[in-house]
């Protein structure tokens, strides 16, 4: 596994970044990332859901006004708050994956779309405790940063900027791991789980890095929007990102993401 390295450390990362945005309002496009592929997991409507790294609350609020019983956990206390004043009735707490405080097989389904790359130590064990608390034949739909040209290219675009803005300390610090796709299926294979679905996909394409290619209503940067619609492009950027996604779809991705079942 490949590990990106920063000037800052990533729960510092995700403490800015939650304290710096507004709470999601419920996703509305289900034809991207992360909506699309948790629905294709939900293929009886019926079981409870435990949605691990539920962050600022786009797919949580999502599934509790669709009639769900979801849960919530996040590392960042300060997101669970602002999520529990903004919706009181939201089921959020702050929890640890990689040391889940629910029964065996408690839930039926577990997202976890951004969440396990992000651990600095623990992969193993929060895949193993992911699989105790779903029921035998309940479905994981987690989403790995890929280890490929596009998430390279992000990295080193990332540094650059750090670079102009002149930020002189080191990039030493941990930020994320980066997974083949070989090295997705053989981590989560060995938790007890049989992979149905691992697939290429783009969360924030990296064209979307760049003004010119971004879609009208996106051009001024909006987290918030990009989150509820996806990150849009434009007629040419779509093009463009399909053309690369067609003809290299494991290089310009910057995600997998996997539909499991517990065994």
């Amino acid at each position: 596994m490949r590990i990106t390295y920063r000037s800052q450390h990533n729960r510092d990362y995700w403490e800015d970044r939650w304290n710096n945005v507004n709470v999601d309002k419920k996703m509305e496009n289900k034809d991207v990332y992360p909506l699309k592929y948790a629905e294709m997991t939900l293929n009886d409507g019926k079981g409870n859901i435990l949605e691990a790294g539920c962050g600022a609350g786009r797919i949580v609020r999502y599934y509790k006004d669709q009639g769900w019983e979801i849960k919530g956990i996040d590392f960042i206390a300060s997101v669970i708050d602002k999520l529990k004043t903004e919706d009181p009735e939201l089921d959020v707490e702050l929890g640890d994956i990689t040391n889940l405080r629910f029964d065996d097989g408690a839930f039926k389904y577990l997202f976890a779309f951004g969440l396990y790359h992000n651990l600095e130590n623990g992969l193993e064990k929060a895949l193993n405790e992911s699989a105790r608390v779903l029921e035998t034949n309940g479905k994981l739909c987690a989403s790995f940063r890929a280890d490929n040209i596009q998430t390279k290219l992000v990295d080193y675009l990332a540094n650059k900027k750090s670079e102009k803005q002149g930020q002189s300390e080191p990039q030493k610090q941990f930020h994320k791991l980066n997974l083949t796709q070989t090295e997705v299926l053989k981590q989560i294979s060995a938790a007890g789980f049989k992979v149905e679905k691992i697939m290429p996909v783009e969360n924030m394409p990296v064209l979307y890095k760049f003004e010119f290619f971004r879609a009208q209503r996106h051009k001024v940067f909006d987290e918030n929007l990009g989150r509820r619609e996806g990150y849009q492009l434009s007629v040419l950027g779509n093009l463009l990102q399909k053309t690369l996604i067609a003809l290299f779809s494991g290089q310009f991705c910057n995600l997998f993401v996997v539909i499991a079942r517990k065994i």
